[in-house]
């Protein structure tokens, strides 16, 4: 009886090799239709401003090799395989139990390394080097931090999907600029040095009460209807910040708008500035450290508070409308709060990120605020782990960080030529991280979730007992 077992499994076997082999084939083919009108050619202008088409064959015949081969290791390794096989990524044993030893401390360390770290980019650096890591590193990644962690509390928690989020951080940058350029000296000119202060609680106010106006419209929506009419507010915001030139300057945008000041006292070369203040050279490396350390509290205060009201009455309410939100109101719970709370409180964390992105820029324009935007930060929240503060911040460094490293590789210039630009790749980077993550780790980074109520003990439980919402 065995014989003829084995017999058909070796028959079998070639029919599952063949199968990847096809599924490659028409991969690389589709691939080939996309890539010639987009791939094949390139246009540039001649000197005698005349557009000229430079063919690259080679970089379509590079493509579509990448693809077979990907594809093939899929159909081979990936799909179709035993119900009862062994999973492809298995994090080792030891693995496991050093991170068990170090996962008790990963916040401290974690924490101590983000506040050194505009200390060893100065140490390791100088101070003309260590501005462009502090600045375009450093706060770049704290304020995709700060902004993820906000909508996490919209679709982590409560599971309302969200895709004009970007609006939010548009009302607050916009809300910043308009009061620091034209309200506040019109009417007190001498507290503009306080500008960012002032304005810093208001540009978070105004936000919360844009999220509760798009709360309103959308309580009876669910899943994809809410993620259409919040992409629809979204795309609203940025229109109307186009068409309204009195009031936003239109695609000009907003200029010269006050940078924060150390409590009153400016960032610049003046004898009341701060250098002068405390007898130091004057260097454009303060401001840029002050800046770091601010949206650092701001971004510990939106996790604080996230934290606090996960084990709050309304925290537990988000969570159970995220599970069911006819068992939430069978409860008693009132899912209109809730959802209203959930917009407001998401949306003001992303108006104070957006005050502190307009104050670090000194110029916004509606370009600053495209879906694109929503979409990163939505996929940082996603890539993380949809309700993890943790994988918030690995999926910041990996996404945002990651794509500010490619500016830096220019030995890349040396083996594609002089002309390549790895940040135009960025996107594709982006989309092979979302494709890969969905295969190895469909619920994020972290994939486990420690609940606010437990009996006896507390433990970590799988993210797959946990639902995602529809909204």
């Amino acid at each position: 009886m065995a014989q003829p077992t084995l017999s058909a499994k070796a028959a079998t076997e070639p029919t599952r090799v063949q199968r990847a082999f096809k599924d490659a084939f028409i991969a690389a083919l589709v691939m080939l239709g996309l890539s010639v009108p987009i791939l094949a050619l390139r246009t540039e202008q001649n000197m005698s401003n005349e557009v000229i088409l430079i063919p690259r064959p080679w970089l379509v015949v590079s493509c579509c090799l990448i693809v077979f081969v990907g594809r093939l290791l899929l159909g081979l390794f990936v799909f179709n395989r035993a119900p009862d096989a062994k999973p492809l990524f298995e994090t080792p044993t030891s693995l496991r139990t050093a991170w068990d030893k170090f996962a008790p401390y990963a916040a401290q360390v974690g924490l101590g390394a983000i506040i050194a770290y505009p200390l060893v980019a100065l140490y390791l650096g100088g101070p003309q080097g260590a501005i462009k890591w502090i600045d375009n590193f450093g706060i770049q990644i704290l304020i995709y931090i700060m902004l993820g962690w906000g909508l996490n509390i919209v679709v982590g928690l409560a599971g309302l999907l969200d895709l004009g989020y970007v609006a939010f951080y548009a009302v607050g940058a916009y809300s910043y600029a308009l009061i620091a350029t034209k309200v506040i000296p019109a009417t007190y000119p001498d507290l503009g040095v306080w500008a960012f202060w002032i304005c810093l609680p208001i540009s978070g106010i105004l936000a919360a009460m844009w999220g509760v106006i798009l709360g309103f419209p959308v309580l009876r929506l669910r899943g994809d209807y809410l993620a259409i009419v919040t992409l629809a507010f979204g795309e609203i915001i940025r229109l109307v910040l186009i068409n309204w030139v009195d009031f936003s300057g239109g695609y000009a945008g907003l200029s010269s708008i006050p940078r924060p000041s150390f409590f009153g006292i400016p960032f610049n070369a003046s004898e009341t500035g701060f250098a002068a203040k405390f007898g130091l050279e004057f260097s454009p490396i303060y401001r840029t450290v002050f800046l770091y350390y601010v949206i650092l509290v701001l971004s510990l205060i939106t996790a604080f508070v996230t934290l606090r009201l996960r084990r709050l009455p309304v925290g537990r309410a988000w969570e159970a409308l995220r599970e069911d939100e006819i068992a939430c109101r069978s409860l008693g719970i009132n899912t209109v709060s809730t959802k209203l709370t959930a917009f407001s409180i998401g949306a003001m964390f992303g108006g104070f990120a957006g005050a502190f992105f307009a104050a670090r820029q000194g110029f916004i324009s509606p370009e600053s605020f495209v879906f694109l935007e929503s979409a990163q930060i939505l996929a940082i929240v996603v890539l993380g782990g949809m309700g993890s503060l943790f994988g918030v911040v690995i999926a910041s460094i990996a996404l945002v960080g990651g794509i500010e490293i490619l500016r830096e590789l220019d030995f890349l210039k040396a083996i594609f030529g002089p002309s390549f630009d790895p940040t135009q790749y960025r996107m594709l980077i982006f989309g092979l991280a979302m494709v890969l993550m969905m295969l190895w780790k469909p619920r994020g980074l972290i994939s486990h979730r420690e609940p606010t109520v437990f009996l006896k003990e507390r433990k970590s439980i799988s993210s797959s007992l946990v639902q995602e919402g529809h909204g």
